[in-house]
């Protein structure tokens, strides 16, 4: 299996640029209810990592109350980041992707120039999965002539 059937395009995900600040990045956070959002380059298009709530605190954490005025000024790519998702090439093997899925909630996809083309979510492959089992499950059921639904 290919990895793009899982795939959810750049157009349609939700990720920061590396120029904008720490309140852009709190704030789309916020309106999103993520809890890491990836950051991308705008000049071209690479993933350059992930930043998390938790990087967010630190940084909060790091810097005395005056500097909160400064959330405005603070660039997201000066923010340091604890750890960013492991990013897989578009041609990775859905052996690799599953190594990844079960370490992070989301997979950064990206093309041959390591270009960010959107992520795959561990939502959308255990949802895959899981109709799989259903459907192996039922195909079994009907096998050895018992109604799972019935079951239940």
């Amino acid at each position: 299996m290919n990895i793009l059937f899982f795939l959810t395009p750049k157009e349609n995900v939700v990720y920061l640029k590396d120029t904008d600040t720490l309140a852009e990045a709190m704030e789309t956070m916020k309106k999103y209810r993520y809890q890491s959002v990836p950051i991308i380059c705008v000049a071209d298009g690479h993933y350059i990592g992930t930043i998390t709530e938790g990087d967010v605190l630190w940084w909060l954490r790091n810097h005395p109350r005056e500097m909160i005025g400064e959330l405005t000024k603070a660039q997201i790519t000066d923010i340091e980041r604890r750890r960013d998702n492991e990013p897989v090439r578009v041609d990775a093997r859905m052996e690799d992707l599953l190594d990844i899925i079960v370490q992070q909630n989301f997979v950064p996809v990206l093309d041959d120039q390591k270009c960010f083309i959107g992520i795959v979510t561990r939502k959308d492959v255990i949802g895959y999965l899981r109709k799989k089992v259903d459907k192996a499950s039922r195909m079994n059921s009907q096998k050895d002539g018992i109604d799972i639904r019935a079951a239940l």
